[in-house]
């Protein structure tokens, strides 16, 4: 899906990292919630507290998902699933473009 419709957006921004990491708050009409966001170059550690779905649609970045040792790279557009109460590291090497699904 390329657009969002009837949703709510949150103006205040969640900023993270010194402002590397930016994004909005999409509420949606069921009580689903996303965000959309950029990520500028560095390396971030996540913490989940719900399951997450991680759409990136353009950058350059390497992953560790939990319970791997290594960092893979990527290639845009991708997604992947980080699951609930863990945490997982990115290095980006461009600005990245995303949409973060959280599954209560």
């Amino acid at each position: 899906m390329s657009k969002f419709q009837n949703v709510n957006i949150v103006k205040k921004a969640n900023i993270y990292y010194d402002g590397k990491v930016t994004s909005r708050t999409v509420e949606f009409a069921d009580g689903s919630i996303k965000s959309l966001g950029v990520m500028l170059a560095g390396d971030y550690t996540f913490n989940t507290q719900d399951k997450e779905i991680m759409e990136i649609y353009s950058g350059d970045f390497e992953l560790k998902l939990p319970g791997s040792d290594e960092f893979i790279s990527m290639t845009t557009p991708c997604s992947f699933t980080v699951e609930a109460n863990s945490a997982f590291d990115i290095k980006i090497k461009s600005v990245t473009d995303y949409c973060c699904s959280y599954i209560k």
